[in-house]
């Protein structure tokens, strides 16, 4: 066989071992077909890795591509909270076009890509009547399909039950072809709303053979209490490896008593979880004095108990929040601090959430991973262990999409000299 590309000693890492190996990997047709210590075929490209970190690509599960690029416009949120961000989203979107949504997310999109990124799961607000958003990142979708893997939430940002339109424009999202459909029910006018919403998802996903994922209580009222709602509809359908609750920052506002109960039902719906730890400690916790909560949800909780739970970025650069990149190490670098994650294997089930927890989330681990026969998307780090991946939060060397390589990237390098004599 003649290979396309052959990655010469690469390190691959176990994770839950941290055993390493360093090992040739071929790759034909957009496919790994061999990984072995020492690779004779012949190629027509081949690198030496010299013993760099091979990896997985790293997953974005929680992101809303048609806000960003967009901090500033019209104003500024200058509380901080997520409210005010509805209400500066709910002006903007008044103004949005196809080709603006477009034009912002293609960018943000080759952005991610060059930090790794090849999996992405995108919110597209589905209350605004035209559905500008929605059809904007259907269409791009297909359009970027040869190079990174595009999932889109149908997410009535203004509630389902906030106005008359909702509920049928949500439908219709999902007969435009969305690929999961969302809610918020601690968005909604009352309680009873609420836990209508949830159930209302759930039958639209079970017409439509869709994923769910539910923004859900994102707040730091300990009273909202979605979560439960979710993990009961879960287990009455059967279908909790389908579902993620994403954000539940009320769940670190909870008595422990009751979150100990949760956590129980929890175990039985095995959903899955997103937690946002740059945006989620900067929305959050804005009506305290002191002490301020963290607003985030139990992360490392729910990973002790088994449960799977990746991170997002959620904004970069728009109502909600003015900064980011969209690195998804700089997600799990925040993650490793305001979790209390910072031991060696708490760190490396950080790398994991942006990775293959995140697989696990979006439903596509039938073709993720660094194994013989899935689709040859990895990306090469210049560290030599997930540890310093996060520590260090270097750009990939090498990001390669589908058996090709879509991404280089040399590392800056310091001249330091004491005497001023540079060489």
């Amino acid at each position: 066989m003649t290979y396309d590309l052959i990655l010469r000693r690469g390190r691959l890492i176990t994770f839950d071992t941290e055993d390493s190996q360093l090992v040739d990997i071929g790759i034909k047709d957009g496919l790994i077909t061999a990984i072995s210590p020492n690779l004779r075929e012949s190629t027509h490209q081949e690198i030496d890795l010299a013993s760099k970190l091979v990896s997985p690509p790293f997953v974005e599960s929680h992101i809303h591509l048609d806000s960003v690029l967009t901090a500033g416009e019209p104003r500024w949120n200058q509380s901080g909270t997520l409210f005010e961000g509805i209400q500066i989203w709910s002006d903007r979107k008044r103004e949005i076009t196809i080709e603006d949504v477009k034009k912002r997310a293609l960018t943000m999109l080759k952005e991610q890509a060059a930090q790794g990124i090849l999996f992405v799961r995108t919110h597209a607000d589905v209350s605004e009547p035209q559905l500008i958003a929605l059809q904007a990142l259907l269409e791009l979708r297909d359009e970027v399909k040869d190079w990174i893997t595009l999932q889109v939430v149908a997410f009535p940002q203004d509630g389902i039950y906030s106005n008359s339109q909702n509920e049928m424009l949500l439908e219709k999202a999902l007969e435009m072809g969305a690929d999961a459909v969302g809610g918020i029910p601690h968005y909604e006018l009352t309680r009873d709303l609420g836990v209508l919403s949830v159930k209302r998802v759930f039958e639209l996903a079970a017409k439509y053979n869709r994923l769910i994922d539910i923004h859900c209580d994102e707040i730091d009222d300990e009273q909202s209490r979605f979560l439960e709602v979710v993990a009961a509809e879960a287990i009455r359908t059967k279908i909790g490896n389908r579902v993620t609750a994403s954000h539940t920052t009320a769940f670190g506002s909870y008595n422990n008593a009751y979150a100990y109960k949760l956590m129980g039902f929890l175990q039985r719906a095995q959903i899955n979880f997103i937690a946002n730890p740059l945006i989620n400690i900067t929305l959050q916790g804005r009506t305290d004095s002191y002490p301020k909560r963290r607003g985030v949800t139990r992360v490392k909780e729910l990973w002790q108990n088994g449960l799977n739970v990746s991170f997002g970025h959620d904004c970069v650069q728009d109502p909600w929040y003015s900064l980011g990149t969209g690195s998804m190490l700089d997600v799990a670098h925040m993650g490793v601090h305001i979790c209390h994650m910072t031991g060696r294997q708490e760190v490396n089930a950080c790398y994991q959430m942006v990775t293959n927890n995140g697989a696990k989330t979006l439903h596509i681990e039938d073709k993720y991973g660094v194994e013989i026969g899935k689709s040859a998307s990895l990306i090469v780090l210049d560290e030599r262990d997930y540890y310093d991946a996060i520590r260090i939060r270097n750009q990939p060397r090498y990001v390669i999409s589908q058996g090709k390589i879509i991404a280089s990237t040399i590392p800056a390098t310091t001249n330091f000299s004491l005497t001023g004599n540079w060489i």
